[in-house]
């Protein structure tokens, strides 16, 4: 069983350097922090959880509240940031926002009184419940939405460049000649959702395309409002040939819109959506997706919420991955 003697050689600092950077001091260096939560993480080390506990008067719990548990994407947040919590003893809990402000300000308000060591959020928009954590100096951490308003750009955040990656995935529907393109996106006003909005209509301006309102639509990030969505869509007068998603489990609903209607992705309907969830593989043809990095987006949040508590008043960070499409059938012509 690896020491605390040995997490110090492998990371080449003292053992009073462990000591401090496990228990959250602020005089830690956030590289000298990050080599020793390294190192602990490949030794498989875990510190003495209760004695901590009652030196620093708060747990070794953190919070990850996302906007909807049911979304494979942030499962595989979750599975991320607590594999990484875990090499520095850390446990994490998860909580379900469903994009409710009242329902993350209560959440905010529990690891405030459980004293939790700190928090990975995706927030629903406001930004009083990330400002009381600030003032309170909880470290808090954005992942996938960054925070809005005066607070932005003073938390630490994990992002994806949805931008990007929604004008690839319409690029390559129009390099497969569809002609009406459309785009069923979440909430307007959800970061998210407007970038992927932005980044088709990227896309669709290159390449000499007039704008097409009649083909943008807005729905919740789940497979009701997706459907409800789509099947106005497909029997409007002007119906799109092809379909950019902006996440799986939006795209269930659309493939259910379409199946009532006997279209097959493809061949009447071209169709892309964000997330590789494991079913986008099983359905015949197979789903085109943006693939997001969602384990390493769990894995990184979790390494600067642990960089912001041994080092609280360091500058905010912030990390932002690519995403890259994968195409499969549902996008091929034929």
């Amino acid at each position: 069983m690896a020491t605390i003697t040995d997490v110090a050689a492998l990371a080449g600092v003292s053992t009073a350097t462990v000591s401090r950077a496990f228990n959250g001091k602020s005089t830690v260096d956030p590289l000298l922090a990050e080599r020793v939560f390294a190192a602990a993480g490949e030794l498989d080390y875990r510190p003495n959880g209760l004695a901590r506990n009652l030196r620093k008067q708060v747990t070794t719990v953190l919070a990850l509240i996302v906007s909807d548990v049911e979304n494979p994407f942030f499962t595989s947040v979750a599975r991320g940031m607590e594999d990484t919590a875990q090499t520095a003893g850390y446990s994490v809990v998860l909580c379900n926002s469903d994009d409710s402000a009242d329902k993350e300000r209560r959440y905010l308000e529990v690891a405030l009184q459980e004293r939790m060591a700190g928090v990975v959020i995706s927030p629903t928009g406001p930004v009083d419940g990330v400002r009381m954590l600030r003032e309170r100096r909880v470290p808090v951490v954005a992942v996938d939405r960054p925070v809005p308003g005066d607070v932005g750009g003073t938390v630490d955040e994990v992002l994806v460049d949805s931008r990007s990656a929604a004008r690839e995935a319409t690029e390559h529907l129009i390099a497969q000649g569809y002609e009406r393109i459309g785009c069923v996106t979440g909430p307007a006003g959800v970061a998210t959702a407007d970038e992927r909005l932005d980044g088709y209509r990227d896309a669709l301006t290159a390449a000499g395309r007039p704008a097409a309102p009649q083909h943008e639509w807005h729905a919740d990030y789940r497979p009701a409002g997706a459907r409800d969505t789509t099947r106005v869509l497909l029997d409007g007068p002007d119906r799109p040939d092809a379909l950019l998603v902006a996440n799986s489990a939006m795209a269930i609903g659309v493939l259910e819109a379409m199946n009532e209607r006997g279209l097959r992705p493809g061949r009447d309907l071209g169709l892309i959506a964000f997330d590789d969830a494991p079913w986008t593989r099983a359905v015949d043809p197979p789903l085109s997706v943006v693939a997001q990095p969602a384990y390493d987006i769990g894995s990184e949040a979790a390494r600067l919420l642990l960089t912001r508590i041994a080092a609280p008043d360091g500058p905010a960070a912030s990390t932002l991955f690519e995403a890259h499409l994968v195409t499969r059938g549902s996008s091929q012509r034929g």
